[in-house]
């Protein structure tokens, strides 16, 4: 306890982050913009592709978003998801919730440079051949840890310009592709494109993408100390953040299906093909530059994110008390450096291997938050809840189904990837698994702490 009072004077003085803020930093750590779609296209078509970006916030984003908004308001307290499945379900399963998320952002922070460097790739291939690519890579990570060593606060009201600059190419993309659109046959490729399910045709990876491009509603919650006004701001920042990603995905994508531009010519980074086509060579300039600051800006708030977990943890005594220290602007800097090193340590795998297993990671620690808001409903009925789940007590149930039966199909489908010679469903449960032996060496590290004896100030 007298270590959390300490932290929260620590960070008394630091600005906090204010709705708008807070929403730009919660639309990058789920989204940043319609950058990573590329793969729901060419694997499902257009046709599939929109109705999985239309069809799946019902089932994924917005139940997910509504128990976010209960629980944030009703606990706003350092660590988000980790705190409240400790409070509704004890030490175990709170450490459980935070090794899953943090287990599943070593995969999900491989992602963002990785793709930075792909689209890069498509201007300027000569810069990301060979131990290039890793250099670029590994200065997203250093960019961002430095960017986050200045303070929550700097990250959110930066990001607020970041995402403005990263969509503004799609602002002129969908203008050009309606206009094109319009003209029909004069089109760059005859007409409108075809509704057909593409040659190369691969539904489960469409799935798995869009969900993976739908997922991390949460992240924004571990930093609720950090938050101007949290019980109030955090409700309306998830359910907007909900609507504005489902915008952002579904307007670009019907808008160059009705230019005309194949479903078969999109993998990752084709948006800036799709605007050399509309726009030439500078609205294609223009969309790598904003995509490369769009991952760069997604791996910084995420790492705002995932480092406030190390050090909720620290504060429990469930990790070395070096993880407890701040800067004077509040941000955990230990954490920080110790988290970016691991991000960077495990960049190399595949896209679609690294969204697999984060996926099958990250739906887990959904369906524990799931619960906790369950448990927290017949244990503390009469906690005051800010914002609270419209409809009868057994509604979140119902709102936990769909969640947990798409987190159990990411399981099956993760069964056709390998990594280290396994299926990537059962590398990520062997991961999940490692979760209770590290709660073990957790709670003799805490044990330890308070046997030694206090130390003798001179």
């Amino acid at each position: 306890m007298l270590n959390r009072i300490r932290a929260s004077a620590n960070g008394s003085g630091a600005r906090k982050l204010r709705l708008l803020p807070l929403l730009a930093a919660t639309y990058f750590m789920v989204s940043g913009g319609p950058y990573d779609l590329e793969d729901v296209i060419g694997y499902g078509g257009y046709k599939r592709a929109l109705l999985l970006l239309f069809l799946l916030p019902f089932f994924w984003s917005f139940p997910t978003a509504m128990m976010l908004g209960e629980l944030a308001a009703a606990v706003p307290a350092e660590g988000g998801f980790y705190a409240w499945v400790r409070r509704a379900m004890g030490p175990f399963w709170g450490f459980q919730e935070a090794w899953l998320s943090l287990a599943s952002s070593v995969f999900d922070m491989a992602v963002y440079p990785t793709t930075f460097v792909l689209y890069l790739e498509r201007i300027a291939p000569a810069l990301t051949r060979g131990h290039r690519a890793l250099a670029l890579e590994l200065a997203v990570v250093a960019a961002a840890v430095l960017w986050n060593l200045r303070g929550a606060a700097a990250v959110g009201e930066g990001s607020m310009k970041l995402w403005l600059f990263a969509i503004s190419p799609y602002v002129a993309l969908v203008g050009i592709a309606v206009f094109v659109g319009l003209r029909g046959v004069h089109g760059p490729f005859g007409g409108h494109a075809s509704l057909a399910h593409p040659a190369n045709a691969d539904f489960n990876t469409a799935i798995l993408v869009a969900m993976w491009n739908y997922m991390g509603w949460d992240n924004a919650t571990t930093i609720a100390n950090e938050v101007d006004n949290p019980q109030r701001n955090y409700p309306r920042v998830m359910l907007l953040a909900a609507v504005m990603v489902m915008l952002t995905y579904i307007i670009p994508v019907a808008a160059v299906a009705w230019a005309g531009i194949p479903s078969s010519r999109f993998t990752t980074g084709a948006w800036v093909d799709a605007a050399g086509i509309l726009g030439g060579a500078g609205l294609a300039f223009t969309v790598v530059l904003a995509g490369s600051l769009d991952d760069f800006g997604t791996f910084s708030n995420l790492t705002l994110s995932y480092t406030r977990l190390p050090h909720a943890l620290a504060e429990d005594g469930l990790l070395p008390a070096v993880f407890t220290r701040r800067l004077k602007n509040g941000a955990p800097w230990v954490a920080v450096l110790a988290c970016g090193l691991c991000w960077a340590l495990a960049l190399g795998f595949t896209f679609e291997r690294l969204i697999t297993i984060d996926l099958v990671l990250w739906g887990m620690s959904i369906i524990l938050e799931f619960i906790a808001l369950i448990i927290l409903r017949r244990k503390e009925p009469h906690l005051p809840r800010p914002f609270r789940i419209p409809g009868p007590d057994w509604f979140p149930i119902l709102l936990a189904l769909s969640p947990t039966l798409l987190t159990l199909y990411a399981l099956h489908a993760a069964r056709t990837e390998h990594v280290a010679g396994l299926p990537a469903s059962l590398f990520a449960l062997l991961i999940a698994a490692l979760g209770p032996p590290l709660y073990l060496v957790a709670k003799l590290n805490k044990r330890s702490r308070h046997d030694q004896p206090a130390a003798v100030e001179l």
